[in-house]
C-alpha cells in the first residue's frame, strides 16, 4: 500500500496500490442520484419496487457507486497527481443496496509515458461492500502529471 501522500506518474510503479476509506451509501444519496439523473426505476426508489424485481430491499443505481468510487479516491490518503479522466470498462457485479459501505482496492495496471510532462495511467479498481464482497471491478485510464 502507497503510504499518505501525492504521487506523479515517475513516482509510481505498476502494482503500486492504495485503498480507500468506507462510505456508506445512504437512501438520501440514492434518492438525490435518481433525482439529478432522472433515472427513477423502482428498484431504486423502495423495498417494493427492488423485491417485485427479485431483490431483497432497495438497490443503489450502478452509476451512483461508480461516481462514488471517483470521489473515495480523490481523498484517499495515497493521492495520485492525475488531471483528466480517458475512460471506465466497468462491470458491476452485484447489487449495492441502501445503507451498504463501500471501499475501493486501486491498483496500478500499466503505465505509458505520454510526454515530458504527462502520462497515462491504468488503474485497476475493486470495489468492495462491508462483508467484503467484490460489488464492482473495472479499470480506468487517467492522465498524470511527471515529475
Amino acid at each position: 500500500m502507497l503510504p499518505p501522500g501525492l504521487y506523479t506518474f515517475d513516482q509510481l510503479q505498476t502494482g503500486d496500490c492504495l485503498l480507500t476509506d468506507w462510505a456508506k451509501v445512504t437512501p438520501e444519496a440514492i434518492d438525490i442520484f435518481a433525482a439529478l439523473t432522472q433515472d427513477r426505476f423502482e428498484i431504486h426508489l423502495s423495498d417494493e419496487g427492488a423485491r417485485a424485481h427479485g431483490f431483497d430491499r432497495r438497490v443503489a443505481h450502478g452509476l451512483l457507486i461508480l461516481s462514488l468510487v471517483e470521489g473515495l479516491k480523490a481523498t484517499a490518503p495515497a493521492q495520485l497527481a492525475t488531471f483528466a479522466s480517458l475512460g471506465w470498462d466497468w462491470s458491476f457485479r452485484a447489487p449495492v443496496f441502501a445503507n451498504d459501505s463501500i471501499r475501493a482496492l486501486v491498483t496500478v495496471a500499466a503505465k505509458r509515458a505520454a510526454g515530458a510532462k504527462r502520462g497515462m495511467l491504468t488503474l485497476d479498481v475493486s470495489v468492495e461492500n462491508q462483508d467484503g464482497k467484490i460489488v464492482q471491478h473495472g479499470q480506468t485510464r487517467l492522465m498524470a502529471h511527471r515529475a
